[in-house]
């Protein structure tokens, strides 16, 4: 096939799908990484698409039906920044010395157990970044899940186990959000908050406004599950008003300045 043909097969699978790593485009196409480097490479200079880490993204706003995909962890960690570091300052302020509080996997859950890190707390996490960053640095009380390591969507998770942790508080994040709740795509991170959701007293989601444009296959909680949803100032008002509408608790962060 040639070079053309290759980058033409690449943008058309990215028409069904946010995101391809280089590793699955090695085994579809039967090329080298490093050929599949240069082609996205090629196709990130000609605008189609974008070059991230690990592989290649369709570019921001594209959607299906209308409606924006979840993106895998990898990438989704280096999208919104600023705003997940707001939300988490939130979350953060939510906590008490002596609370014992699950903190789930994701980028924006993770930026909280940074900032809870020298806390003294009790935390529980399943999420396998989190735990390697807080054995490393703060001295919070930590209990890591015990079970077998996912490293997509990076978790450690134990389908016969029970969590041995009761908390006051779960902080979780979200592919997407909607009318239905929260919405996760990995059957595996449904299975991981419908768990851990038995296992506190209060469920407070962290998603930056994106997550409202973005479909994922699965409801994992419904919005009656959700205590407070801490998000940015991007949220519509119609949103906020179906949000409140079903009694959620709504918070927002400033990401043009301090954290109110």
């Amino acid at each position: 096939m040639s070079d053309s043909g290759r980058q033409r097969q690449i943008v058309e699978l990215l028409r069904d799908r946010p995101f391809a790593s280089v590793r699955e485009l090695q085994e579809r196409l039967g090329v080298s990484a490093a050929t599949v480097r240069r082609d996205i490479d090629r196709i990130d200079e000609a605008g189609e698409a974008r070059k991230v880490y690990g592989g290649i993204s369709a570019l921001d706003g594209a959607s299906h039906a209308g409606v924006a995909y979840a993106r895998p962890y990898d990438e989704n960690r280096d999208l919104a920044v600023e705003a997940k570091r707001q939300i988490a300052a939130i979350a953060a302020t939510m906590v008490r010395d002596g609370d014992a509080v699950i903190v789930h996997g994701g980028s924006t859950c993770f930026h909280l157990g940074v900032k809870l890190a020298e806390r003294n707390i009790r935390l529980y996490t399943n999420s396998m970044p989190l735990a390697a960053y807080l054995s490393d640095h703060g001295h919070c009380s930590l209990t890591v899940a015990g079970g077998e390591l996912h490293r997509e969507p990076g978790i450690i998770h134990s389908l016969t186990q029970a969590t041995p942790f009761y908390a006051s508080k779960f902080f979780l994040g979200a592919q997407g959000l909607n009318q239905e709740g929260v919405l996760e795509s990995h059957p595996l991170l449904v299975r991981s908050i419908v768990d851990l959701s038995l296992c506190a007293d209060q469920i407070v989601v962290l998603a930056d406004s994106r997550k409202l444009s973005i479909h994922a296959r699965n409801v994992a909680l419904p919005l009656s599950r959700i205590g407070t949803l801490i998000t940015d100032d991007g949220l519509s008002d119609a949103d906020a008003r179906m949000l409140e509408d079903a009694g959620v608790m709504l918070r927002i962060a400033s990401t043009s300045g301090a954290v109110p």
